[in-house]
């Protein structure tokens, strides 16, 4: 049985801002890397709807935290209340990272890198069709980091005008309604829509994934979702959002302390997490 860390006025606070909170296992992913690191901090998650949201940036700046992961449906709006974003974060045009640092607040993002490194386990991305489902904060990490490993993308959402906006903000070839993807030749499918994270449902109809294709939720609760089920249905090979999540909150873990990230201890304390 192990034992609850001891919690001391000198451990730093780290935690994740999100809404709603109660699918998040980030706490128990970095809680796990830093014992295995030996490094005195504590990670909470936040509940903090919308509106909240600048409160909460003051507070976490007021007590000095260390990191704040940001997830939905924070991303983007968080950009407003940091003292810097680097240069990737904003090409993107979102945030998932905010770093303490000589008391200014940085914004980062290590979703798309996070999320490639997980498709790269089962597929080579340079010249690949890949579609994209959605186009908000998550969508555009995505869509950044298959362009840096040389993937053609097409950007796909219900309102086709944002898909538009972001694939031509971000050098994609097309964007248009979800009801394309019949029409829309793939190798990779990657879905970045919140559908299927309190539903049984799907962002697409199955018979419009290709057998061929290499399919990816972004959505990791449940880890097996309607949309990856109809995918391995059709034949196709998934990716679930626990590598995506993993990857990037072990880059989140070495962006604040410069240290290598113990991945396999996070991704053992994500499994262990969800079958609690």
């Amino acid at each position: 049985m192990s034992r609850t860390p001891t919690t001391r006025a000198t451990t730093a606070l780290c935690g994740i801002v999100l809404h709603p909170a109660s699918h998040t296992r980030s706490p128990a992913m970095h809680g796990a890397a830093f014992r295995a690191a030996g490094i005195d901090a504590t990670y909470l998650a936040f509940d903090v709807p919308p509106e909240s949201l600048s409160a909460a940036i003051a507070g976490a700046r007021a007590l000095g935290m260390r990191q704040l992961a940001v997830s939905l449906p924070h991303k983007e709006a968080v950009m407003h209340h940091l003292d810097v974003i680097d240069p990737v974060a904003r090409r993107i045009g979102a945030v998932n990272t905010v770093t303490l640092r000589e008391g200014r607040l940085e914004g980062s993002n290590t979703d798309w890198s996070g999320a490639v490194r997980a498709l790269e386990r089962e597929t080579a991305l340079d010249a690949a069709r890949a579609v994209v489902l959605g186009a908000g904060g998550t969508a555009r990490a995505m869509v950044h980091g298959l362009r840096e490993r040389g993937a053609q993308v097409t950007v796909l959402n219900r309102t086709p005008e944002r898909a538009q906006a972001l694939a031509a903000e971000l050098g994609a070839v097309a964007g248009g309604p979800l009801t394309a993807l019949g029409e829309t030749p793939h190798d990779v499918l990657v879905n970045t829509t919140s559908v299927g994270l309190h539903d049984d449902a799907s962002p697409v109809p199955a018979e419009a994934i290709a057998p061929e294709a290499v399919v990816m939720d972004a959505v990791y609760e449940p880890e097996r979702t309607r949309f990856l089920r109809d995918a391995e249905a059709r034949g196709a090979r998934t990716v679930t959002g626990r590598w995506m999540l993993v990857y990037q909150a072990a880059e989140q873990f070495e962006l604040w302390t410069g240290k290598k990230a113990p991945v396999q201890a996070m991704a053992a304390a994500f499994d262990a997490t969800g079958n609690a």
